[in-house]
């Protein structure tokens, strides 16, 4: 039996994580800073999801130096795109069964 939330993916519960894969949804690779300004959170919070997202291998990272600066940079996976959709998908199917 189909439940109402199946497809639904728990490492996508929280605000951040899903803000984190729809930033990432839209653009190839974005940056630390530029993500930790775009979703307005902390060092330390935005830190903790992405190696959540990392775990799940929802997102892969690569590091770099821009000068003497060390640049962290972050795009989707082809296993986070498909995780991420999938979930989108389930979130549009319960929104379509509540009419």
């Amino acid at each position: 039996m189909k439940t109402l939330i199946e497809g639904i993916n728990k490492a996508f519960e929280s605000r951040i994580r899903l803000g984190i894969m729809s930033a990432l949804a839209v653009n190839e690779a974005l940056d630390f800073n530029a993500l930790k300004e775009y979703l307005d959170v902390t060092d330390g919070n935005l830190a903790s999801h992405m190696k959540a997202l990392e775990k799940e291998e929802f997102v892969s990272v690569t590091k770099s130096f821009v000068g003497k600066k060390p640049n962290t940079k972050y795009f989707m996976t082809k296993a986070g795109q498909k995780a991420f959709n999938d979930h989108l998908k389930a979130l549009e199917n319960l929104i379509k069964s509540q009419k």
